[in-house]
């Protein structure tokens, strides 16, 4: 019988906590970590191969791109390219907080989170552990939903391991969810801006930060 996936206490040290995710990290695994909306499915961004585990452990289409969640507003110059002054209008306005800018990738970012195509999804939590394990790790973890697609996002621990618990490798508790809503997605790559995703942050607040109207999308992105 496998032994049992370890789950971290709410009530651990935040270092233990951290210091667990980040030797899971970095050895190639992939762990489920609260943020301020949602449980996240997060693996090193920069590790091709623990993302295509991210890709299969949710069943996911791999041309559709994942979201990466950084530390600091210095990580969007070292992950995007050509960064607008809009960007950092919403990321004063918004960030950390539950707000998804997506800008053009910068090439050290992998092929395999953004789908193959040219842009990448950025966000900072406001939750001080994934920002610590980002900063800790020394790269960028993966944000999507912790859940298969397709099926309801997951706001506790006990949840995600009832649904991926033979999948993951180290479940972190902790409060998570509270927000009751995902990130709001805002492409940057168009001008004027789109939302692709209205969540968490409303469309009126994005146009209000920006002091222009924004475009709304059809298309609802993959969790």
């Amino acid at each position: 019988m496998e032994p049992p996936v370890p789950t971290v206490p709410p009530y651990s040290d935040q270092r233990q906590q951290v210091g667990m995710a980040v030797k899971a990290l970095a050895s190639g695994g992939v762990i489920a970590v609260p943020t301020d909306t949602l449980f996240a499915l997060a693996a090193n961004a920069m590790d091709e191969a623990a993302v295509e585990r991210v890709f299969r452990i949710k069943g996911r289409d791999e041309r559709a791109a994942l979201p990466l969640l950084i530390a600091d507003p210095s990580d969007l110059s070292r992950f995007a390219i050509d960064v607008p002054p809009v960007a950092y209008t919403l990321v004063d306005r918004f960030m950390p907080g539950p707000l998804t800018i997506v800008l053009r990738k910068a090439t050290v970012v992998p092929g395999a989170v953004s789908g193959g195509a040219f842009t990448v999804a950025l966000r900072i939590p406001d939750h001080a552990v994934p920002r610590a394990i980002v900063r800790e790790l020394g790269a960028p973890i993966t944000g999507t939903s912790a859940n298969r697609s397709g099926r309801a996002s997951l706001a506790t621990a006990a949840e995600v391991r009832e649904e991926l618990e033979e999948d993951v490798d180290l479940v972190l508790d902790g409060a998570s969810g509270a927000l009751g809503a995902p990130s709001t997605i805002v492409d940057l790559t168009v001008s004027p801006p789109r939302i692709l995703r209205e969540g968490a942050v409303r469309r009126s607040d994005v146009e209000a930060a920006l002091g222009t109207a924004v475009e709304p999308s059809g298309r609802r992105p993959p969790r």
